[in-house]
């Protein structure tokens, strides 16, 4: 057997022509739907990028015990699983977040990987004469951060210096480096590769030749970088900043087009699963709101692409499916197609039954959210979210054995009132540090990303998809907290957690 999954970050769901979506030209993702079970009720997990790659992984939801941090060392994961029971798996990426603090311990589970340098703020080129004066001239100020901080956008300025005069773009080297594994591999059996790719995530840099399409973004400064939260922009402003995503949106449809050509001059068709999704979407403008991580999550963010290309020998043919889905069923949907049992503390389910024509995958909905904001739920067609009580860092914990933030260690002084526990279901044994979240903590990501719009909200998708207009219909919000509490604790969260969203534990 054999499977490539591709995972692209940040693609919004309503950009692709195969959801309806009619901004940008999106032909190879097109004729990938035409081969696949396009999934239409796929959701969320876990965010942002490191709890929803974490998701991806063990199969079982870590938002309700974990911000952003590494692979633990008690997490199933998919890639050791198949590795240890015979499978090559291979990873290519230019996701740079897994070679950073926060990120430790995915890549190492893998037979091999090969890490492409350069995007966002990967610390890749050394900070030595940078130009601050040249790229303040040319990137609008609304993007301007050239300081030394570890979290800055330095990196960005430096590393797009390089790659424009190379033209040696990380999205066009992901896509290389997987055409060059199956056209090395394409007649071997029992390999996994997941090709992973950072665009579309901002910063929106396309190479020039896909902005022609996209005149909103040429003439003027470069504006390719939104802040999280209001939107205060200009029209004229925003649309260069839609224009810009558009445009590596193309990018991406391109160089997907390459790898589908791949797949035809070796017909793979006949033998090989291609899975494609997301781990999240973003807002650009919609709701008078940017990016994710401080809006609510509108289904702009949450509501993300899945398709699942079944080989011809599969029997599975093309088509839609309605069942509800969401990220944790990736891993026992990929352990599912080698023939692999999945490990008992994983709660998500295995998606071939939908392939199949099943029309439920998950009967009680599903919950998704960001650690230390809302518990959002759906049941396809409702949305319902629900936030804690403020203020939001009260009685809230980390559950972990590896104390990383996205870019450092755990200060001192978060292991105030620090104690170790052991009886968590999904620890499998481990003892873990359950630290108090310190609002003071320089990468307390609650104090980094305030919420905004911080207040329940119950949505009829069906009157209402764009989520404009909320319900006032307590009884039905009633039983919206009820099936929040079910999957909760069949998630396993933790008793304090019940109290922080005043919900009766079940």
């Amino acid at each position: 057997m054999k499977c490539v999954f591709l995972l692209f970050d940040s693609l919004n769901r309503h950009a692709l022509s195969c959801y309806g979506g009619d901004a940008v030209a999106t032909p190879n993702f097109a004729r990938l739907a035409a081969r696949s079970t396009v999934f239409d009720r796929h959701f969320v997990g876990s965010l942002p990028c490191m709890p929803a790659r974490r998701d991806i992984q063990t199969g079982r939801l870590n938002f309700l015990h974990r911000g952003w941090g590494p692979l633990e060392p008690f997490d199933h994961s998919l890639a050791a699983i198949l590795r240890d029971s015979g499978i090559v798996t291979h990873l290519i990426t230019d996701h740079y977040h897994y070679f950073e603090d926060g990120g430790a311990g995915f890549h190492g589970r893998y037979s091999s990987w090969d890490f492409i340098r350069g995007q966002e703020k990967d610390k890749w080129r050394p900070p030595i004469d940078a130009a601050r004066e040249r790229w303040a001239e040319r990137f609008h100020e609304r993007q301007h951060d050239f300081s030394p901080d570890i979290n800055s956008k330095l990196p960005y300025y430096i590393n797009r210096d390089h790659l424009e005069v190379t033209g040696a773009f990380p999205l066009a080297q992901c896509f290389d480096a997987a055409r060059g594994f199956l056209d090395a591999h394409h007649a071997a059996d029992d390999w996994f590769l997941h090709l992973e790719c950072f665009d579309p995530h901002e910063p929106f840099f396309a190479p020039e030749r896909f902005l022609a399409a996209f005149p909103e973004a040429l003439g003027g400064k470069v504006f390719d970088w939104p802040t999280y939260g209001e939107c205060d922009l200009d029209p004229a402003l925003l649309g260069a900043l839609r224009a810009n995503y558009h445009a590596l949106v193309a990018a991406c449809d391109h160089y997907l087009g390459g790898l589908l050509d791949c797949f035809d001059r070796h017909d793979l068709w006949r033998d090989t699963w291609l899975i494609m999704s997301t781990d999240h979407g973003l807002l650009l403008g919609e709701k008078e709101l940017l990016g994710k991580n401080r809006p609510p999550f509108y289904n702009e963010i949450a509501h993300i692409p899945l398709t699942i290309a079944a080989p011809r020998a599969s029997g599975h043919a093309p088509g839609r499916a309605g069942a509800l889905t969401q990220a944790i069923d990736l891993m026992p949907t990929v352990l599912d197609i080698f023939g692999r049992p999945v490990p008992a503390e994983v709660t998500g389910k295995s998606l071939l039954p939908a392939l199949g024509g099943a029309a439920s995958v998950r009967d009680g909905g599903c919950i998704f959210g960001q650690f230390g904001a809302a518990i959002n739920y759906t049941d396809g067609r409702h949305a319902y979210f629900l936030y804690p009580r403020e203020p939001f860092e009260a009685d809230l914990f980390q559950y972990t054995l590896c104390p990383s933030h996205m870019r450092s260690f755990f200060e001192v002084g978060e292991f105030e009132s620090a104690e170790v526990v052991r009886g968590l279901p999904f620890t499998r044994g481990y003892p873990v540090w359950r630290l108090p979240i310190r609002k003071d903590a320089a990468a307390n990501m609650t104090r980094r990303y305030p919420l905004i719009d911080a207040h329940d909200a119950l949505f009829d998708l069906a009157v209402d998809p764009a989520q404009r207009r909320p319900l006032d219909d307590p009884a039905l919000a009633a039983r919206m907290r009820a099936s929040i509490a079910a999957l909760m604790r069949a998630n396993d969260a933790p008793d304090e957690m019940f109290a922080r969203y005043q919900l009766r534990r079940p």
